[in-house]
């Protein structure tokens, strides 16, 4: 056998398995690139191949499978007041009524919306 003839297995398939993984990897840099994940969190990414021989063990079925685990984008986080019973407000920093640097009237912080019992 010509040694130029050999390929590895990533090459396989007609380039499938490696177009997999090209494929997972850009996954993972969309997720770094993404403002709202973890800058140096780890991101990983798990090629898998299963060999399965018949019982002759000449033909071999081989899988492969791509996958990419990406960071968790950054929690977001807001504060609420309870007024009362019935009251519940989300706490922003404008004050309501009071005109913002662009000249427009800052809005009435949002209210929850709270269900006393499930039907």
């Amino acid at each position: 056998m010509d040694p130029n003839a050999q390929k590895s297995i990533l090459q396989m398939a007609r380039g499938a398995i490696m177009e997999r993984a090209d494929y997972e990897m850009t996954h993972l840099m969309e997720n770094i690139l993404d403002p709202n994940t973890a800058a140096t969190a780890k991101r990983k990414l798990t090629i898998t191949l299963e060999l399965k021989p018949d019982d002759t063990r000449q033909n071999i079925s081989v899988s492969v499978t791509a996958k990419s685990t990406l960071a968790a984008t950054n929690p977001v986080t807001t504060t609420l007041y309870v007024a009362d019973e019935d009251t519940v407000v989300e706490m922003v920093p404008q004050v309501p009524g009071q005109f913002g640097i662009d000249g427009t009237e800052q809005e009435a912080p949002p209210s929850l919306k709270l269900i006393k019992c499930a039907m």
